[in-house]
């Protein structure tokens, strides 16, 4: 295997070129490494000032104590806008930071059906939706069909469609009813954020915390009326 001019010869017959330089920037171009006659500028708040030459453009962003940030660099001419660029990134970074965290702390449950489901079963499968409902989760419910319960599908959307209304208050449909294979899936999202759900049962259990020493004193006291006179 040889290199010529940059090229490599492979033994396959497949020319592939070399690789120079490191890895391609995403940051954009701010300030004076905008190299282009003019721009097309928008200010601070998102006004458009139009297209202005580029030495106006640092010249404003000069006596604004701001940046002037590249954001359309295909466009013709390139879009620029006033912003301080210290801030935009920090906020950004905090934006994804709490994007990737909410993501992470998302969890969907997972319950499982039979189209024939009887009362009580039902009524088990339904409170833990509605307990996972109330802690802030998804829930994927399932509906498991088995031999010629196959060409009955319109059992298990029945039983999700009731499912459904019976946590309305807890939950929303959030992706509807779909064959999937030898099932029928549905998903419920929660009407209370996670966040929500964790506040509200902290607080629940501050309030028990703090209503037992009142009812410990008063079955103390109960206790002692109740015992006789020595």
């Amino acid at each position: 295997m040889r290199d010529v001019r940059g090229f490599r010869f492979s033994p396959h017959g497949r020319d592939k070129r070399k690789s120079f330089g490191g890895p391609i920037s995403t940051e954009p171009r701010i300030n004076d490494r905008i190299r282009v006659p003019e721009v097309r500028l928008v200010g601070p708040n998102g006004e458009q000032v139009g297209i202005v030459s580029i030495g106006d453009a640092l010249k404003l962003a000069q006596e604004s104590d701001l940046d002037l940030v590249e954001v359309a660099a295909t466009a013709r001419p390139p879009v620029c806008k006033l912003m301080d660029y210290g801030k935009f990134k920090y906020e950004s970074a905090m934006k994804a930071r709490e994007a990737r965290r909410n993501q992470a702390h998302t969890i969907i449950k997972e319950i499982k059906l039979r189209p024939k489901i009887d009362p009580h079963d039902y009524e088990t499968k339904k409170g833990h939706v509605v307990r996972f409902l109330k802690a802030g989760d998804k829930v994927k419910v399932t509906i498991m069909f088995r031999g010629r319960e196959q060409s009955r599908p319109e059992l298990g959307f029945r039983l999700l469609q009731r499912l459904a209304e019976d946590v309305t208050d807890l939950g929303f449909v959030e992706s509807q009813p779909k064959q999937d294979g030898r099932n029928m899936i549905m998903v419920i999202g929660p009407h209370k954020k996670k966040a929500e759900a964790r506040a509200e049962k902290a607080a629940a259990k501050a309030h028990r915390d703090e209503d037992l020493p009142a009812e410990e004193s008063a079955q103390e006291q109960e206790q002692e009326q109740a015992a006789p006179a020595q």
